[in-house]
């Protein structure tokens, strides 16, 4: 049985969600309802639950308020929101689950199934880490990026990141230190978590991190010398972006 807590300042939100759970996902039992983070941090230290369910926006302080404030987080959460598109991405790029009100029950019984999935709770304190961090950033900016690999998840702070590399369906980050990782994602979708982080496409197969540049060599494209001495080829179509990306460092 999971044990779990609903934190949410709306009446007919901590209902909707404890009836869908009854009839939808009963291996989930509900120890309490929560209006707002006071009454969350008295319960989850009472209660010491599996799982909260944490609205993240509320009157009196959001759920991310509440988790500042907790030493060690040893529980799952799973974020419920009906806005707020930045927290959504900062819950995003950490690995972490998120529904949107009004919630749909396929969603909410995926999102139990992953947390039934989930043994152990080795990575969550490093996933919660990164949300926060992330949060805290200007909006936007990302500092650490949760990927899942083969043996779970990997915690990478964007600043370590040189450079990313399109290898077929997969792409290579290349951190600093000379360490490497290859992970089951498109080039693209690097794109998108890092594009607002100072990561420029230079290259349908290359993206790189900016401040990583130590040199840019003209030519018909060109090409930039990176931190640790990777050279990188700047596509002619793509060279003005660059440019001028890098002009604003």
């Amino acid at each position: 049985m999971i044990q779990s807590i609903i934190i949410d300042d709306q009446f007919d939100g901590r209902e909707a969600l404890r009836l869908q759970l009854e009839k939808y996902c009963p291996e989930v039992n509900v120890l309490g309802t929560c209006e707002n983070i006071q009454e969350g941090m008295k319960a989850i230290q009472l209660h010491r639950p599996d799982l909260v369910f944490l609205d993240i926006q509320m009157p009196n302080g959001s759920g991310f308020d509440l988790l500042v404030q907790i030493k060690e987080i040893d529980f799952e959460i799973i974020f419920v929101t009906a806005y707020s598109q930045y927290a959504i991405q900062a819950i995003k790029f950490s690995a972490l689950d998120y529904l949107l009100k009004p919630i749909e029950s396929t969603e909410l019984i995926q999102a139990i199934s992953k947390v039934k999935e989930r043994k152990d709770h080795k990575n969550l304190i490093y996933k919660y880490d990164a949300m926060l961090k992330n949060m805290r950033s200007a909006p936007g900016k990302i500092e650490r990026l949760a990927i899942s690999d083969m043996e779970g998840i990997l915690m990478l702070d964007t600043a370590k990141i040189i450079y990313c590399a399109a290898e077929g369906s997969y792409s290579r980050i290349y951190l600093t230190g000379n360490k490497t990782h290859l992970f089951s994602k498109k080039l693209k979708e690097f794109e998108i978590m890092l594009g607002e982080s100072g990561f420029c496409r230079v290259h349908h197969a290359s993206l790189i991190n900016i401040k990583h540049v130590n040199q840019y060599v003209k030519g018909e494209g060109g090409y930039v010398i990176l931190t640790e001495g990777h050279h990188v080829n700047i596509s002619r179509r793509r060279r003005e972006a660059f440019l001028s990306q890098l002009n604003k460092i």
